[in-house]
């Protein structure tokens, strides 16, 4: 059996009570907080029978590893989880449906990987790819800024990435990539089919890597109207999914 992991934080810890009560081992939180907020949530958290223990600030602070805790932070049982890309990959090709994959290359800060975990989750999609070498894993500051969306949406992290674009592109999954020098912008591009969105890290050394970008079947721009010459890389991944959302729906 796998060992607890710990989450933080209101929305993180709140949305694991909501989908999945059973696997909240227990959940922590300051006694010493008496806001509205803070008596919300004990509600919520007594309503699903999770238990609950007083600590201090200390204690959660030490239990976390982080001081934005918020006063509360849980001990979790690992949710169940697929485990590979290719299962993945099967399963939706046996549920007919069309792959949405965020694929993230250079995104080496937590905070921007949470966020864009977030994002993924919000637009539907059905995976977030990065290398192994080259990337953030998943830990508590993730799981906090991704407010719930660390577990629900799988994160996969690959031995080498470029191999993995090819062989997505070998299941007929179009790999579009962004660059603010691609001749075309997202909204002229196709994301109806099977698609796997790339992108790099502005701000975080190159950004998306050479190999990376030559891997892709396609490069578009998002345009910038104003002074500023790029996005972050969860606002551009933004952008990017919920145009492939918009597209999709209409």
């Amino acid at each position: 059996m796998s060992s607890p992991k710990v989450i933080f934080g209101f929305h993180a810890v709140g949305v694991r009570i909501k989908t999945a009560p059973k696997s909240v081992l227990e959940v922590m939180f300051d006694a010493s907080r008496r806001d509205a907020r803070m008596k919300q949530f004990i509600a919520r958290a007594q309503d699903a029978g999770v238990r609950l223990v007083e600590a201090d600030g200390l204690r959660l602070s030490k239990l976390s590893g982080s001081h934005g805790h918020q006063g509360v932070v849980a001990r979790i049982e690992p949710a169940a989880q697929i485990h590979s890309l290719d299962e993945l990959l099967e399963g939706l090709e046996a549920a007919g449906t069309v792959p949405l994959l965020l694929v993230l290359d250079g995104v080496t800060d937590p905070h921007n990987l949470g966020a864009c975990l977030r994002v993924a989750d919000g637009a539907g999609a059905h995976a977030v790819i990065a290398p192994k070498d080259h990337a953030a894993g998943i830990n508590a500051t993730v799981a906090k800024v991704a407010s719930g969306a660390a577990e629900t949406v799988p994160y996969f992290m690959v031995t080498n990435l470029a191999r993995t674009l090819n062989e997505l592109k070998e299941r007929s999954i179009w790999c579009v990539g962004t660059s603010d020098d691609a001749p075309g912008t997202i909204y002229q591009s196709d994301l109806k089919r099977p698609l796997a969105l790339v992108l790099g890290a502005e701000g975080e050394g190159e950004g998306m890597r050479q190999l990376t970008r030559k891997t892709c079947d396609e490069l578009v721009s998002i345009p910038m109207a104003g002074a500023v010459e790029s996005l972050n890389v969860s606002v551009a991944s933004g952008v990017c999914l919920y145009e492939a959302m918009r597209q999709r729906s209409a």
